[in-house]
């Protein structure tokens, strides 16, 4: 019996070789051109390699489902034993004399790097479980980083990496304790008995959970599983109450991969409130470092003109972390409103307008000082913090996604 077919029934072994000859010939300029030498077998010829992965790189890019009929061809040549270890096979068909073993890893780093960066999550894990030098490369941050930017990249901020890596330090710590309390005889019996009675799904995801806490990977499975609260922003708090329309506030936050929404967190006061089914575009990564209880400082000021964009740092009393608020720059009473004469740019006081309010509403405008703006306000309406000039198009477009349908009081 041929040995590939102890692998599996479905491939035929003699089509796999007669494509492998077809690979070899179609390359050669001549049809009368010299066969190379198979004395040492088709295995050990660096020619081959070179052309075969030239073929899947050419391949790849003319047709992504041609992926799976090279992960049928990786079946066949990679033997999966129970203990994972290794992704060679022996092959001696006996008409030819094959005598030297080959694997997969034998393939040029660019051909297996091609292939590798065009498998999703699901199937870098898993290739990864084939053995312990694929998993290797499926846990570099060069691979995972696409994935991440991908679906995460809008949502994580600097905060939220700042809290991921204070997590990693604190995981790390609690394993260190937990080592040293295994030290004693006890410990090893239960370290043992744990091992023994683990079942078969736990060692299947321990490429997922036990191993690369620091990469990019590791992240990624822990805000896709929402074990990983992080820290963003959410537009429209308290499920779009008008009392928040057109604000955005600091909150911890959680992926529910079953609704393919958000939970959220809000601090005020000391307590906690939480929020539920928040759609994806409703959240944002922080698009500055000031924490929610601080003045954030603004740089902006001498630049506002009329009809600028901006947020606003607005809260209740100073007892409430700050919230961002969408406004835009107005003109001065004494302005008539004409872009050929409008000297608004020039003074000291600014107009800042929401208007999603009526006019006449006391939310409608507020009045600042550009030469010397600190926090402004009173109990009854509120206090107006830093300020943000919106320069990008898609900030804006986020803010006008979110406009209310009918003019607020």
């Amino acid at each position: 019996m041929h040995p590939l077919t102890s692998l599996t029934r479905k491939p035929n072994p003699k089509l796999i070789i007669s494509c492998f000859s077809f690979i070899l010939l179609s390359n050669c300029n001549s049809p009368f051109e010299p066969i190379p030498n198979w004395d040492m077998g088709i295995w050990s010829l660096p020619l081959f390699w070179e052309e075969f992965s030239r073929f899947l790189v050419t391949w790849f890019r003319k047709d992504k489902n041609f992926l799976n009929g090279f992960l049928n061809f990786a079946r066949i040549l990679t033997p999966v034993t129970m203990e994972m270890t290794t992704a060679t096979v022996k092959l001696r068909p006996e008409n030819v004399g094959f005598k030297e073993e080959t694997s997969l890893l034998d393939l040029p780093d660019l051909a297996l790097d091609c292939i590798l960066e065009r498998l999703s999550p699901a199937e870098l894990c898993s290739v990864g479980r084939v053995c312990s030098s694929l998993r290797e490369k499926c846990v570099s941050d060069h691979l995972w980083g696409k994935h991440m930017d991908q679906k995460w990249g809008k949502l994580i901020g600097n905060a939220a990496c700042r809290e991921w890596q204070s997590h990693i330090a604190s995981r790390k710590k609690s394993a260190q304790l937990n080592s040293k309390n295994q030290t004693d005889i006890f410990g090893y019996f239960l370290s043992s008995a744990n091992f023994l009675l683990s079942r078969p799904e736990a060692e299947e995801n321990r490429f997922k959970t036990s191993l690369y806490k620091d990469s990019i990977m590791a992240l990624y499975f822990s805000l896709e599983s929402g074990k990983f609260w992080f820290p963003a922003q959410v537009y429209n708090r308290e499920n779009g109450q008008l009392g928040f329309t057109l604000s955005c506030y600091d909150a911890e936050v959680n992926y529910d991969s079953n609704a393919d929404k958000f939970r959220a967190r809000y601090l005020t006061q000391g307590w906690r409130s939480i929020e539920e089914d928040i759609e994806r575009n409703r959240i944002r990564a922080p698009p500055v470092d000031t924490p929610s209880h601080v003045l954030h400082i603004s740089d902006c000021l001498n630049d506002l003109k009329p009809d600028d964009h901006i947020e606003i740092q607005w809260r209740k009393n100073k007892e409430f972390p700050f919230g961002w608020w969408f406004g835009v720059v107005g003109h001065l009473e004494s302005c008539s409103g004409s872009k050929l004469y409008c000297k608004c740019h020039t003074s000291d006081m600014v107009i800042l307008e929401f208007r999603q309010y009526s006019p006449g509403s006391r939310w409608r405008q507020v009045a600042i000082n550009r030469k010397d703006h600190q926090e402004i306000g009173n109990e009854i309406d509120g206090f107006y913090g830093g300020i943000r000039k919106l320069y990008n198009e898609e900030e804006i477009s986020a803010w006008k996604c979110f406009w209310p349908s009918c003019t607020l009081d």
